[in-house]
């Protein structure tokens, strides 16, 4: 198309006498049009990527499940507000295991204690960031039971490496369980 366009020009513009041609300096409607062109692409695109960022990054008003994420050097620490239950990941053997149940939406509240770090599921198709001192909240919808791998995808440190952690979608019903025997256990980090 652009040959074709070249060859054309080429041809229908070709010298024909040596008469100058006029020599406008611009061309304001032309200039115009080549400016607000770009203008309204951009905005355009903008409208549309605010109004889907917007969309994702809502936040229900009454989730089914809150969890507070903590990310510390070098695990995660997952509280379960309300329940009294906390699982925090050990600095040697099995990462921690954040428990939900399925067909629910999961309030995350991202906590970072001393560096960034990126809380970040494959699975869930969305990675947060945890900044020291900013609040961060993401929802979570669970559709399916299954085991999912989480990790760090930050650069926190030396250990960074070690930053991973297992999520596990289950059934409302073992679900009830697993809190009833975390409430007993307690604490199950150091």
């Amino acid at each position: 198309m652009v040959w074709s366009l070249i060859i054309w020009s080429l041809l229908r513009y070709r010298r024909r006498s040596d008469d100058v041609p006029d020599q406008s300096p611009h061309n304001i409607p032309v200039e115009v049009v080549y400016t607000l062109i770009p203008v309204v692409i951009v905005a355009v695109l903008f409208f549309f990527t605010m109004r889907t960022e917007r969309e994702v990054t809502a936040l229900s008003s009454r989730p089914d499940v809150r969890v507070d994420v903590v990310g510390f050097q070098w695990q995660w620490q997952f509280r379960y507000p309300g329940e009294d239950v906390t699982v925090t990941g050990e600095s040697a053997g099995d990462p921690p295991v954040l428990v939900l149940p399925v067909d629910s939406t999961v309030r995350l509240k991202l906590i970072a204690q001393d560096v960034n770090h990126s809380f970040w599921v494959p699975r869930f198709l969305s990675k947060r960031d945890l900044i020291p001192g900013v609040r961060n909240e993401i929802d979570v919808d669970t559709t399916t039971t299954g085991s999912f791998v989480g990790r760090c995808a930050e650069f926190c440190g030396l250990d960074h490496w070690r930053m991973n952690f297992a999520v596990r979608v289950v059934s409302p019903s073992e679900y009830a369980q697993w809190l009833t025997a975390q409430k007993r256990a307690g604490d199950r980090g150091p």
